[in-house]
């Protein structure tokens, strides 16, 4: 196994967490920010406030994307399986 191959490995699983990560926390982070300025401008200060918009969204992104991650995790097992007796040899 060369530097390059395991280079390349190592690339494309990376993007493939940076994927899932944009998929899930991005749109949190997005309505923990929407409920944050919303707090700012009502001087409303309940921590627990922020809480369950972001785990709804959390689970509904997980819900709407999940098999879409699903299948993009189970191709890059498939290929990294299917490919290691030419990684190895």
């Amino acid at each position: 196994m060369t530097p390059d191959t395991v280079v390349d490995l190592f690339r494309e699983a990376m993007l493939l967490v940076i994927l899932i990560v944009c998929l899930m926390v991005v749109p949190s982070l997005l309505v923990g920010l929407a409920i944050s300025i919303f707090q700012a401008a009502t001087q409303i200060n309940e921590q627990t406030l922020s809480f369950l918009p972001r785990l709804l969204t959390t689970i509904f992104m997980l819900i709407l994307f999940g098999p879409f991650i699903l299948s993009e995790i189970i191709d890059f097992t498939t290929k990294l399986v299917t490919s290691l007796p030419l990684l190895i040899g």
